[in-house]
């Protein structure tokens, strides 16, 4: 059933007011529009509301049952719009979330620092997940945008490039490579190697961009989140190809960041959002923060 909140205002305006032509003049209508919209109420629901003479107005039975309840109604819509327009303006409410998880442990803790400082009444829900999960939790609307690899998204999503993130090898500090500056990858066919595996994003990257590279390599271990690969690497298990986010300051007092090269190989993580999608505020303001962080990070690089 249509609710009639014209006229269920012109009726409790005629009872607050006491007649017609002072209920027109609080709503800034003429008393042809009041008298208009509250009989398109009363013909609504097949009753009347009031009984009018030349002399007198009043309420019917039914019209005395109504009345709070009409108060009540506008009372209530009059609140929802105040608190829509207010979240809008203030920014208020929770966001959702998806990002690789070397993402949620080097880039987003300041981010998100820096959000709840500002915005302290907001919660954020992160769900870390594998790069193409990443992608299927922006297309299912579990999250209102996410963090991930480019190229590994389909293209109903649209992205916007974040950062460049290079691959290094994890080394131990007892190990052999561990007094190289930079190795290139050639030289990692004669190791024990720990690589991310074939379900990976990072292993698809990784083997395209080695494709034209005439290589041996054995991955000797392979594991589907960087996090494993380090805690291999620390306990001298092998080394790791890992992307450089992946190496948290003070996490392994033993391992070493070595620069990987002949080729450089890098990935590139992009935010992710459906086409066309409109964010929510609260979300917007998240996603801005995201990218002048990312802004300050490349040129402060």
């Amino acid at each position: 059933m249509k609710i009639d909140t014209l006229g269920v205002q012109a009726f409790i305006a005629i009872n607050d007011q006491g007649s017609f032509s002072r209920a027109a003049a609080s709503l800034n209508i003429t008393q042809t529009a009041l008298s208009r919209r509250l009989q398109n109420l009363e013909g609504q629901l097949g009753v009347k509301l009031l009984e009018r003479t030349t002399r007198t107005l009043s309420l019917t039975a039914i019209g005395r049952d109504f009345l709070p309840r009409a108060k009540r109604l506008l009372d209530e819509l009059a609140l929802a719009l105040l608190e829509i327009r207010e979240t809008g303006k203030s920014l208020r409410g929770d966001v959702t979330i998806a990002c690789v998880p070397t993402v949620g442990v080097q880039f987003l803790p300041s981010v998100v620092q820096q959000y709840s400082a500002q915005y302290p009444a907001n919660r954020i829900r992160i769900l870390d997940h594998a790069s193409f999960d990443v992608a299927a939790a922006v297309l299912r609307r579990e999250a209102e945008f996410g963090i991930g690899m480019q190229g590994l998204h389909p293209p109903s999503l649209s992205s916007v490039p974040l950062l460049a993130d290079r691959y290094v090898l994890a080394c131990h500090a007892g190990h052999a490579l561990a007094h190289h500056k930079k190795v290139a990858w050639k030289q990692l066919e004669a190791h024990t190697l720990i690589l991310p595996g074939q379900a990976s994003g990072n292993r698809s990257l990784v083997d395209r961009a080695l494709q034209r590279h005439p290589l041996k390599l054995a991955s000797f271990y392979e594991v589907q989140h960087s996090s494993t690969a380090l805690g291999m690497a620390n306990e001298g298990v092998g080394v790791a190809v890992v992307p450089a986010l992946a190496m948290h300051a003070g996490a392994y007092p033993q391992l070493l960041s070595i620069a990987l090269v002949e080729p450089v190989v890098s990935r590139t993580l992009v935010l992710l959002t459906r086409t066309h999608a409109q964010l929510t505020p609260a979300a917007q303001a998240l996603y801005d923060a995201i990218r002048s962080q990312a802004g300050s990070k490349r040129r402060s690089g």
